[in-house]
């Protein structure tokens, strides 16, 4: 199957530029239309292709323009892989960056994230994916100051129990991939190497369903 994408044209950061600090609705207005064909649609593309050589990215969108000037600013997409797991993309005048991320969890979630962090072989694991992580990911997400009460202060993964999310980001080279075709290759790339830690993410930080009760 051909590919939609065929890159981000140069203009695109034209316009990004025109609408960089805090454009007024009259700018926004102006330039609306071009961002569409050129911001936009290339995203919408790439998500398309992504999903094409994967079914897993299948589940994508692809953010429209809200009225904080950063969502003008910067075009977000997502790949949604189990609850609150996804592959998220921004394409913006840094380039355009990849991420793997458990964030923004429903109740229970980070209550089963510290506990196969606590768990020998399941933590561990974890432990080994992100050491395995290219060292071009940045690995941040919300953190505790201080340990939850429920684990001892010298567990050997206590700094990971202090997390509330987690995520792994890191940006698409070369820069200039950007505008072509090959950035599609770039992501799926990025993509793998991220597979080991979205997957065990989707597999331990899943709340099971309320049981329905019977009638």
């Amino acid at each position: 199957m051909p590919r939609r994408f065929t890159g981000w044209p140069v203009q695109a950061l034209d316009v990004l530029l025109k609408l960089e600090g805090v454009p007024t609705t009259q700018v926004r207005e102006r330039h609306r239309a071009d961002r569409e064909r050129l911001v936009r649609a290339p995203m919408v593309a790439l998500l398309s292709d992504l999903a094409d050589a994967d079914p897993r990215y299948a589940d994508f969108s692809v953010w429209h323009f809200a009225k904080d000037p950063f969502w003008w600013q910067h075009q977000g997409a997502v790949v949604r892989l189990a609850r609150n797991v996804e592959i998220g993309l921004r394409f913006d005048l840094d380039g355009l960056h990849v991420k793997g991320a458990w964030h923004y969890p429903d109740p229970g979630q980070v209550r089963q994230f510290r506990s196969a962090v606590a768990e020998d072989t399941s933590g561990a694991r974890l432990v080994e994916i992100l050491a395995a992580l290219p060292e071009q990911f940045e690995v941040t997400g919300d953190v505790m100051k201080r340990g939850p009460r429920e684990y001892p202060p010298d567990h050997p993964r206590a700094e990971l129990l202090r997390y509330r999310s987690l995520v792994a980001t890191r940006p698409v080279w070369p820069e200039d991939a950007v505008h072509t075709a090959d950035a599609v290759d770039q992501v799926l790339t990025v993509a793998h190497e991220l597979d080991d830690l979205l997957s065990w993410l989707a597999r331990h930080v899943q709340v099971p369903a309320p049981r329905r009760a019977s009638t």
